[in-house]
């Protein structure tokens, strides 16, 4: 009879190292379906956030104001637009999800970062439908960011920015910023009214949806809040 003979440590060790690689070879594809099914579940989130705010104008003559970035969401009034008088106490701030009946957060929970052109967003005056004409603007200016940047528009009325998976420039839920932003990242993080939208990179993977000026009008004819 011939004696058992079983592995040695060397086929052990090539076995091992193949059943590594293959594993490896599952877990990229997976990870990526994973970030790519993020990415859409939050463009989604951007869509839907832009016609919640398409749809406060229309129902209150003016679209809504930030809401304290800072402050965490155990603390009452988180959410909420910060409007304590008839203007917006803040320019920029994170989308009042509380106030528009929205999550929080994106895919990878985080806040939205959300700009307001301030003048279309406050109350109404004498007897008026809406706080802004046919002929009046957004401030907000969006570019194509990197060493040459490209205006695509400079009166936009809203913008709302998912600062993607990295997020870097977020808020957290805690009202904690993550710090470390940089270049056109950065740009979508420094409390300005000049943002980048583009293709992501291996630098940039924020998600950028803004309101048009024209849109926001368009809206509001259609609804008779404006002549």
């Amino acid at each position: 009879m011939k004696p058992a003979r079983g592995f040695t440590l060397v086929e052990m060790a090539i076995g091992l190292a193949i059943v590594g690689i293959l594993l490896t070879m599952m877990i990229v594809p997976l990870t990526t379906q994973v970030d790519q099914q993020r990415n859409s579940d939050t463009q989604k989130q951007l869509n839907g956030i832009s016609e919640a705010i398409l749809g406060f104008a229309v129902a209150n003559g003016r679209l809504p104001c930030p809401a304290t970035p800072g402050t965490a969401n155990t603390v009452a009034g988180a959410g909420l637009e910060n409007k304590p008088a008839a203007t917006c106490t803040l320019t920029e701030g994170v989308v009042p999800w509380a106030t528009l009946g929205l999550p929080e957060t994106d895919a990878w929970g985080r806040r939205f970062t959300y700009r307001v052109a301030t003048a279309l967003a406050d109350d109404p005056t004498g007897g008026l439908q809406a706080s802004f004409t046919l002929t009046d603007n957004g401030n907000i200016t969006v570019t194509t960011g990197g060493g040459a940047p490209v205006n695509i528009t400079t009166t936009a009325a809203a913008i709302v920015i998912s600062h993607g998976k990295n997020g870097l420039g977020a808020y957290q839920a805690s009202g904690v910023q993550l710090a470390g932003a940089a270049g056109d990242e950065l740009a979508n993080a420094d409390a300005n009214a000049v943002f980048v939208s583009k293709v992501p990179d291996p630098a940039f993977d924020d998600l950028v949806v803004w309101v048009s000026s024209n849109v926001l009008k368009s809206r509001m004819v259609a609804a008779g809040r404006l002549p």
